[in-house]
């Protein structure tokens, strides 16, 4: 089996991806990662097996951060052999590559160069602010599926429901989503699994959104009749989760495992690499997009 090889371009402020998902593929230095900045990564890493619970097929063996040491820092915790001194470094020795900065305003940067020399990019989410940035992008594509972007909490199993789950809530006519901190980061990670349950919402009538000190709340109606209620806490402290209520009952999704999520999309990404076909869906992405700009816009 090839080995397909992976770049990581990193680090945007309070995002540790280029830390846990090169780890994901590679596995990790344990004294080095405790020292990332993000006490989260090696408590949920420290619960796995590694390799057996690294993903298989490819490996990270490229880093670029703005900074060399923190590249280098990366690479010792993730254990990639190869630190570049300019991100295009990496065009002709990587097979694809993991845009890993959710600060969306520089994605577009980052990625045009890898867009055109034909290299499949994952962009960090959220993919763009505003559906024309999204647009811009998408329209880089040399090929239907070389941009993967999405919220992992897509895959997350807490918010998949089983068919006796579907029984219980019956038609799904409201969903209330909270996630802690800021609505341009975070609110895609309810986003996401919000659309993908809400399966026959139609097309989207109305909305309406509110803002109160580091808050933020989205109401949304549409046509086939269901209604959301999308809420980033800011600093207040809160679950990241979904209440779904529907014409025969309701039922509470609480999101606990990132490992298995963040493992579930960069697998999604390898894969539509060696299978050379579309993982998320463009519309699909300019869906979230525009959501996530109606939030902005109070």
């Amino acid at each position: 089996m090839n080995i397909l090889k992976l770049g990581v371009i990193g680090l945007s402020p309070g995002n540790g991806h280029p830390y846990s998902w090169s780890a994901i593929f590679n596995g990790y230095d344990p004294a080095c990662m405790e020292e990332c900045g993000f006490p989260a990564i090696p408590r949920y890493l420290e619960k796995q097996r590694f390799p057996e619970d690294a993903i298989a097929q490819a490996q990270v063996t490229h880093v670029w951060t703005q900074r060399k040491e923190i590249s280098a820092h990366v690479a010792k915790a993730a254990l990639i052999p190869n630190v570049v001194d300019h991100y295009m470094d990496m065009i002709g020795q990587v097979d694809g590559i993991l845009l890993a900065r959710d600060d969306a305003e520089t994605h577009l940067e980052f990625a045009a160069p890898f867009l055109e020399a034909g290299l499949p990019v994952y962009i960090d989410k959220p993919l763009a602010l505003s559906v024309a940035e999204a647009r811009q992008l998408l329209e880089l594509q040399r090929y239907p599926g070389q941009i993967f972007s999405c919220s992992a909490l897509r895959y997350a199993k807490e918010f998949q429901l089983s068919p006796a789950d579907w029984a219980k809530v019956g038609r799904v006519r409201h969903i209330h989503a909270i996630v802690p901190k800021d609505w341009d980061k975070y609110a895609v990670h309810v986003i996401e699994p919000l659309l993908l349950l809400a399966r026959e919402r139609g097309s989207l009538e109305d909305t309406q959104t509110w803002r109160n000190d580091d808050s933020t709340t989205l109401a949304a109606r549409y046509a086939g009749g269901v209604q959301v209620l999308i809420s980033t806490m800011g600093s207040s402290h809160a679950p990241l989760a979904l209440r779904l209520m529907g014409e025969s009952g309701w039922k509470d999704l609480f999101f606990e495992d990132t490992y298995f999520a963040f493992k579930s999309a960069l697998y999604e990404f390898v894969q539509g690499i060696i299978q050379r076909d579309v993982r998320t869906e463009p519309n699909f992405m300019l869906e979230v997009v525009n959501l996530i700009e109606l939030g902005r816009t109070a």
